[in-house]
């Protein structure tokens, strides 16, 4: 039998004790500790967290310019929701439920999943000009994504076209009818961590190798034989389906939909999470989501005039910390006890080697 290895053990221990604080909040929201306010920050500390860490696989570590995220968010916000209300609730689409309501304390989460791939086909409209053009060509290209997928939206009549939609409490209703507990909360803890996963697993893969090598030079990994138009439709499909994810959980959360709500400025505090965490930082998207989530709350009574903060952070950061606050750096980087290799080559230096190398090439 083969013996657990040291950072096997670290991770397995890091592990349970989130799984542990997740159930600590489920206790203390289904105990009455945590008001719905205080429930409804923490889901948006979530749902943001998915936005941040999905954008920075195309902006962080595959150094390319996305600026239309939040049209993924749609895509995945409309699916899920539309096939939610046909499924579980009374509807314009069908009438009566497909399936009994308590059927979806089960199926939810393919529900939100199913959404996550609608969205995750769209990044193709993305992925396929990508493999010709970069920087600031690309952002045109996603901006124009962006108001391509709004546009349609706009004028789908049977989604309420500008109108937007609404109905998906009733699923959250029918949840809760079945077992008394924060079904949403729960729902976006566990996407949350597994998506975090999923990126770490990929970043840790020989495909993340690839997705890192294009940030260095797209041409000299092309020489070493990495398929960088494959690795460009893997990333971006699966960052569009992350976003996808965090829009149907979005849209189950509020209830109420309608295309302005994904516009340029969804993606732009996408793009402000990123920059303020750290290009190539999945715990920089995690702290940053959580900063501008609380950031947001304290603007709330400023009403439109915290969208003139949010761009203003932006400029800021681009001025005097364009590294973010993490730069590429992650916190186990920062925080020994949390390295999950702590006898091996420190991991800040290796990434300055693999930078060093990439600079090099070029």
């Amino acid at each position: 039998m083969t013996p657990i290895r040291h950072d096997e053990k670290r991770g397995i221990r890091l592990f349970f004790v989130i799984i542990a604080g997740m159930i600590a909040v489920t206790l203390l929201a289904q105990a009455g500790v945590l008001n719905q306010y205080i429930q409804t920050v923490i889901m948006s500390i979530g749902i943001n967290i998915i936005v941040a860490s999905s954008l920075n696989i195309v902006n962080g570590y595959m150094g390319e310019f996305s600026c239309g995220h939040a049209g993924f968010m749609a895509v995945g916000a409309y699916s899920s929701s539309v096939l939610s209300l046909i499924l579980f609730t009374e509807n314009k689409f069908t009438g009566a439920p497909l399936l009994p309501p308590a059927a979806s304390v089960f199926l939810f989460p393919a529900v939100i999943i199913i959404g996550g791939v609608a969205a995750a086909f769209a990044g193709l409209i993305v992925a396929i000009p990508s493999f010709k053009t970069r920087d600031d060509y690309l952002a045109i290209i996603t901006i124009a994504a962006n108001y391509i997928i709004l546009t349609i939206l706009n004028n789908l009549e049977v989604t309420g076209a500008s109108s937007g939609l609404m109905g998906m409490r009733a699923t959250v209703n029918a949840m809760r009818d079945v077992i008394p507990l924060p079904w949403m909360l729960i729902w976006i803890l566990a996407f949350v961590l597994v998506c975090i996963i999923a990126i770490k697993r990929l970043m840790g893969s020989t495909l993340g190798k690839g997705i890192s090598a294009i940030r260095y030079d797209e041409i000299s990994a092309e020489i070493m034989s990495v398929n960088t138009n494959r690795i460009k439709l893997l990333a971006f499909c699966f960052s569009s389906g992350l976003a996808g994810i965090a829009g149907g959980l979005f849209a189950h959360m509020i209830s109420f939909i309608n295309p302005k709500t994904f516009d340029i400025m969804k993606s732009t505090e996408g793009m402000v999470m990123v920059y303020l965490g750290g290009m190539g930082s999945l715990s920089g998207s995690v702290l940053s989501a959580m900063l501008f989530t609380f950031l947001l709350e304290l603007l709330r009574p400023l009403q439109i005039l915290k969208w003139v903060f949010i761009p203003l952070l932006l400029i800021l950061l681009m001025q005097f910390r364009p590294e973010g606050l993490l730069g590429r750096r992650e916190l186990s980087d920062i925080i020994p006890a949390l390295n999950s290799n702590p006898h091996g080559l420190n991991t800040v230096k290796k990434r300055k080697n693999e930078e060093k190398g990439g600079r090099d090439a070029r």
